[in-house]
């Protein structure tokens, strides 16, 4: 049992080693040369844990993935639905220098996606989650609204979500976390107040 903790512990510090050279030097700098320099190894060594340079990628950007769902899982939810949404959607944010970090990774990986096919499916997976996540709470913060507001809201919490990730990767200093929190919990106090009210009615005329 101990080794196979060593393993996951090393295919982890792997992981961050492959984020410093992303961060540092840019995504085409990720080899598996580059890498097993920055965790201080051998590449033969590293080839024990990962057998290519796409099987270490894939596996430096799930760990962003699984990270946030950690984290999330360890949040004491409080009973009052509009609280507890601030609380797990701001873990999406980066608002501290974890935060920020796998931020930049992430959307580093996400511009790769479109070149390679297995970050491609890593990338819509994630955002199949995040829109779902979008869905459940608008669901609960307006639960009576019709199924056309909540559809729409949710795909706005999602764009606002994913937007601000992105500002703050290209721009931090325009997005500072202050910044980036006040404009979340804006728009959900919004949204528990009701404002998507009278977009429904909005519609209503043009049902059908």
């Amino acid at each position: 049992m101990p080794k196979i903790l060593d393993r996951d512990q090393r295919r982890q510090e792997l992981a961050e080693a492959v984020w410093r050279v992303v961060r540092r030097e840019g995504m085409e700098h990720a080899s598996v040369r580059n890498v097993a320099k920055e965790a201080d190894l051998s590449t033969g060594s590293l080839r024990h844990f990962f057998s290519t340079q796409s099987d270490l990628l894939a596996f430096a950007m799930s760990t962003v993935i699984d990270r946030v769902e950690e984290r999330i899982a360890g949040i004491e939810l409080p009973s009052d639905p509009l609280s507890a949404a601030k609380c797990v959607l701001s873990e999406l944010l980066p608002l501290d220098a974890e935060r920020a970090a796998e931020n930049e990774v992430w959307v580093a990986f996400s511009a790769r996606a479109m070149v390679d096919e297995e970050s491609r499916g890593l990338r819509e997976d994630a955002y199949v989650r995040l829109r779902a996540a979008a869905r459940r709470w608008v669901d609960q913060l307006i639960p009576t609204a019709g199924g056309v507001v909540r559809e729409l809201e949710s795909e706005r919490l999602f764009a606002l979500i994913d937007g601000l990730a992105l500002h703050a990767a290209i721009h931090a200093e325009a997005s500072p976390p202050d910044l980036m929190r006040a404009v979340l919990d804006h728009h959900l106090d919004q949204l528990s107040e009701g404002a998507a009210g009278g977009a429904e009615k909005d519609l209503a005329p043009h049902a059908g």
